[in-house]
């Protein structure tokens, strides 16, 4: 018999960073707060703010100042970072999760 859920254990990973976390989250909202990220993401606003500044520093974010808020533009036509990865786009992995199949599960 195979079981349909994942195993559980002690620790909590999932298989992506906080950093894919956030850029997924800010694909489909552009003008989140830094607390909506960290909210999204479950970090402290802290590290959402050092996050955004790593994708920032990378060029894979532009953050455009609007009155009180900010806007991010995402440049998913970068490469991942890590080697196993360098062949494929950002857009790759935020085409997965902007699937309609992704949206029903929100």
């Amino acid at each position: 018999m195979i079981e349909d859920s994942a195993p559980t254990s002690s620790r909590q990973w999932t298989f992506l960073t906080n950093h894919g976390h956030a850029i997924i989250y800010l694909n489909s909202h552009p003008d989140a707060r830094i607390r909506d990220i960290a909210d999204a993401v479950g970090i402290t606003e802290r590290a959402a703010q050092a996050i955004l500044s790593d994708l920032e520093a990378g060029g894979y974010v532009t953050k455009t100042k609007i009155g009180r808020r900010n806007h991010y533009e995402l440049h998913d036509s970068l490469k991942f970072r890590h080697p196993v990865e360098a062949g494929h786009k950002v857009s790759e992995l935020l085409e997965i999760f902007s699937a309609p199949t992704a949206r029903l599960a929100q």
